[in-house]
């Protein structure tokens, strides 16, 4: 999972102009479901629970499958803000939470070479 953080600039109203140009068909390749609180992409796997409260934005990216990383989604998604929509956002921030269970690659010794 991938937390999407956007903050939009005052009185821009990104939400509502997201949603509704997915509706519209402006946005082609994204589309609305369960009333404009779920994204999804045509090509890309994956899908954005997405929610907007006094002009912040913040979505939850997730692949179709627990273990899959939505990396295509999230490239789609800030390629098309930033080609489209960057006069309208303040900052986006992105959050990798880690997953149960997964325990941090373990980091050689400094100083120590692998021998060949």
């Amino acid at each position: 999972m991938i937390r999407l953080e956007i903050i939009e600039r005052r009185g821009a109203h990104l939400h509502k102009a997201l949603v509704g140009a997915m509706r519209k068909g402006d946005l082609r390749t994204f589309s609305v479901k369960d009333r404009g609180r779920t994204v999804t992409h045509v090509r890309y796997p994956g899908r954005m629970k997405w929610s907007s409260s006094e002009g912040v934005i913040v979505g939850d990216l997730r692949g179709p499958h627990s273990s899959e990383n939505p990396w295509q989604l999230l490239g789609a998604l800030l390629g098309r803000l930033a080609h489209k929509y960057a006069d309208r956002i303040a900052n986006v921030s992105l959050q990798f939470p880690e997953a149960a269970g997964v325990k941090p690659a373990k980091k050689r010794a400094a100083g120590k070479r692998k021998k060949r």
